[in-house]
């Protein structure tokens, strides 16, 4: 057979329970990503690398801890290094024509640089840097025109500079999940007698959701919600509070409504795949509750190191190959994307921090990763087997996302059985200092291994 298409689809935020195929809220409609589960393999064990965006898309890309090359949040936050392959790079020198239609946001990338990817192995591309506009990009208006008329700052903060193909602008007025489908299509839909690699990387559903087609806020009797606009609006911070959980009305109804066409755009790409097609889909750090995304049954959100922060969706569909309807508890990562989606193109990946995860997702093999590992510098976790160990220390950084984001940290020691406290809620420091002194010493280790200075706090 020849070698497999590749379709990896990853969204910005999305909640762990906000899928209809979860059962937990009526309200949730997502049938594309409901019907990949049912045709593919979902993980329920599935981890990124980092509770935010930025460290946690640059393993997506390589394949190893981002910690490698210093990235442990938003201020670290870099782009693997020029010797670091990515997975477009390998896939392309494996003949595979490769195509980005989406979000990048890796850090402070600006135009031309190793982080834009025309330059880390994407033939065609169409994106926004969102690093250039506080980690968004807009869902309507990228152009000069747009710019000009929000005036600066707030045309930084609403992300409304163009879209970029290669290194040259290019300007969208329009629904911007939409586009990124179109023309994920478009690519997929050439004719060319090379596979494709063919990355989605939605911005939905990332915030401000508000930001809506008026056909659509008129179809589902939603009410229009002005961006910032300092000349009308207090200052950012205190207009952005009214933008998030509590404040805003109708929050969790556009959220609903951004999933809703996200999934939309997924199911046209479902229908127009062939079988020969490996389709994955993730998304980048755990739900944002702040932005009315719910992770039940995990405890936390974005921003954090509870399972809410870190554990996310992944469902794989590849026909023949994977079974349909398959769930797997076995324990994976974003880590595992490299090295599975290499080795299923015939090619083989020589430093990698993931797993070949095929066995594990067929039923070859109950078992994937024996620990994961987590580390923000000012709190930290890991995973062995269905112990977790985490530490979160009370920082000014802590007690900022939690009065700021609404993203209550923790603080200190915990030690939970996963099997049985799916939510968290039981610390077992002192009752097993054995096994959380055990658990500290691979984290110790893993630190040594990556580059990361020693512990400064231990128990």
């Amino acid at each position: 057979m020849s070698a497999p298409n590749i379709l990896l689809i990853v969204s910005d935020d999305h909640g762990y329970a906000d899928r209809g195929v979860q059962g937990i809220h009526a309200d949730v409609r997502t049938p594309a990503l409901d019907r990949l589960a049912a045709e593919g393999v979902s993980c329920t064990d599935a981890y990124v690398t980092a509770p935010i965006c930025s460290p946690s898309r640059a393993a997506i890309i390589s394949g190893q801890y981002q910690q490698r090359w210093g990235g442990q949040w938003f201020d670290s936050a870099a782009f693997p290094p020029d010797d670091v392959p990515t997975l477009a790079e390998i896939l392309r020198d494996q003949g595979y024509r490769t195509g980005y239609f989406g979000k990048v946001h890796y850090g402070g990338e600006t135009v031309g640089d190793r982080a834009c990817p025309p330059h880390h192995g994407f033939e065609e591309t169409l994106y926004g840097l969102a690093g250039q506009s506080f980690g968004r990009l807009n869902y309507l208006h990228h152009s000069e025109d747009a710019v000009s008329s929000y005036g600066q700052p707030a045309a930084h903060h609403m992300a409304v500079q163009p879209l970029l193909s290669g290194d040259e602008p290019v300007e969208h007025e329009g629904f911007l999940t939409a586009e990124f489908g179109r023309r994920a299509a478009e690519f997929i839909s050439r004719e060319d007698e090379r596979p494709y690699f063919c990355m989605l990387a939605f911005n939905a559903v990332h915030n401000f959701c508000w930001q809506l087609p008026e056909s659509e806020l008129a179809a589902r009797g939603l009410p229009a919600f002005r961006d910032w606009t300092p000349d009308v609006n207090d200052s950012f911070a205190e207009w952005y509070d009214d933008v998030i959980v509590p404040n805003l009305p109708h929050g969790r109804e556009y959220y609903l409504a951004q999933l809703e066409l996200m999934d939309a755009e997924i199911g046209r790409l479902l229908d127009l795949v062939d079988d020969n097609t490996i389709v994955v889909y993730t998304t980048d750090n755990g739900g944002s509750t702040c932005n009315f995304g719910d992770n039940t049954p995990l405890r936390g959100t974005k921003y954090t190191v509870w399972d809410g922060g870190i554990r996310v969706p992944m469902l794989w569909r590849w026909p023949g190959h994977l079974p349909a309807g398959r769930r797997t508890d076995a324990l994976v990562s974003t880590l595992d994307l490299v090295p599975t989606l290499a080795a299923a193109a015939g090619a083989t990946v020589e430093a990698t921090d993931g797993l070949d995860i095929l066995p594990a997702l067929s039923g070859e093999t109950d078992a994937a990763h024996d620990t994961l590992h987590w580390d923000c510098e000012f709190q930290w976790a890991v995973r062995s087997g269905p112990w977790k160990l985490s530490w979160v220390a009370d920082t000014p950084d802590t007690q900022h996302l939690k009065t700021y984001e609404h993203a209550p940290m923790g603080n200190g020691w915990s030690l939970t059985n996963l099997t049985n406290d799916l939510g968290e809620q039981q610390n077992h420091v002192t009752t097993e200092p054995t096994l959380a002194t055990r658990l500290q010493t691979l984290h110790t280790t893993w630190r040594t291994k990556v580059g990361l200075p020693p512990l400064t706090v231990t128990m």
